[in-house]
């Protein structure tokens, strides 16, 4: 199934590591780049079981698969350029994507040069930008 690529490809960007790391901005997180919240229970220093990280990156795949479907209500795109955004959702969050209006504008007509050119045109590829090269260049590859 064509998910089954962009969760690999979010797995070997994000990395894994089974306790408590800060992210390149600082901020707490465990796992497959989850970030913690107030609500989540994970303490310092303790070293988690794999398998309750995958069902957490489960969740947060879910999360992020609907945030793309939502941004991408009535854009008929390419799955391949789908998962660009669920990526992008992932690591940013959708209300992050949202802001990508130029991006999306372009997903509308279908115009993935564009909609490419705009993912490197941000903070977002300013923060990481080896992954938002490769994520500009599978947009473009889009047809």
């Amino acid at each position: 199934m064509w998910t089954q690529e962009i969760i690999d490809r979010i797995k070997k960007h994000e990395g894994f590591r089974a306790k408590i790391y800060k992210d390149h901005l600082g901020n707490p997180t465990i796992g497959y780049g989850h970030l913690l919240t107030e609500d989540d229970d994970f303490v310092e220093g303790v070293i988690y079981d794999k398998e309750i990280l995958e069902e957490l990156f489960n969740k947060d795949f879910e999360q992020a698969y609907m945030g793309a479907e939502y941004l991408l209500t009535g854009i008929p795109i390419s799955n391949t350029a789908k998962g660009v955004v669920i990526e992008m959702v992932y690591q940013l969050g959708v209300g992050n994507v949202s802001k990508f209006k130029l991006m999306l504008a372009a997903l509308k007509i279908q115009d993935y040069q564009e909609a490419g050119k705009q993912i490197n045109n941000s903070l977002f590829a300013r923060q990481t930008p080896d992954r938002c090269k490769e994520l500009a260049n599978i947009m473009r590859s889009c047809k």
